[in-house]
């Protein structure tokens, strides 16, 4: 383990990722007035441990300049689902791996997270990154005809067989209400979009 990766280890363990199970927002694809201020609020709260910033189709300019509008001290809690080098350069906490970006950038030594849609994805994947998220889990708040791919009794299965644990993050559906509901199916965090953005929601 290099002195590199070290000190990274040793910045993630401040926000105890190890522990309790996290909640993580993940940003609606398309920009919005005032997203910066609620994505700080929800930070600082506690409402959200991490934030990612999924903006598909979104020039590396219009990212950074969102990047900006967060304030500095916040930035070690951004996750990026694109334009990676931005990481890097302001200091984010992590790269989330899809379709469009299936490896991280050359020499980042940040977390490394990844979109699974599937139980074998997930086996394939947990050990290569700090955590994965699997959906969709509940029928989609988000994307209208996305519905659960997983019956509860298959939830439960691929807990006790070990598949789903701290390092797998349920997708899909969930919401704040159904956070201690996501924890006892074994999950380690909870990720967030339809729900987090709902008006009600952010009060």
């Amino acid at each position: 383990m290099d002195v590199q990766f070290t000190m990274y280890y040793v910045q993630c363990t401040m926000y105890n990722l190890a522990d309790a199970m996290k909640t993580v927002v993940i940003t609606l694809p398309t920009f919005h007035e005032g997203e910066a201020a609620t994505i700080a609020e929800m930070l600082r709260s506690g409402r959200a441990d991490l934030v990612h910033l999924r903006k598909p189709g979104c020039s590396p300019e219009e990212m950074e300049q969102l990047i900006r509008s967060i304030p500095s001290d916040l930035h070690s809690r951004l996750v990026l689902h694109d334009h990676f080098s931005l990481a890097a350069h302001y200091g984010l906490y992590g790269v989330h791996l899809n379709a469009r970006n299936p490896m991280p950038p050359q020499g980042w030594s940040g977390s490394v997270s990844r979109s699974c849609h599937s139980l074998d994805e997930v086996r394939q994947w947990k050990s290569r990154c700090q955590y994965v998220s699997l959906s969709p889990i509940y029928d989609s708040i988000s994307k209208q005809g996305y519905r659960a791919a997983f019956t509860h009794e298959e939830l439960i299965q691929a807990t006790q067989d070990g598949t789903i644990d701290n390092k797998v993050y349920a997708l899909g559906g969930v919401t704040f209400s159904r956070l201690e509901e996501v924890k006892a199916l074994g999950f380690g965090g909870a990720m967030i979009l339809g729900d987090a953005w709902r008006p009600q929601s952010k009060a």
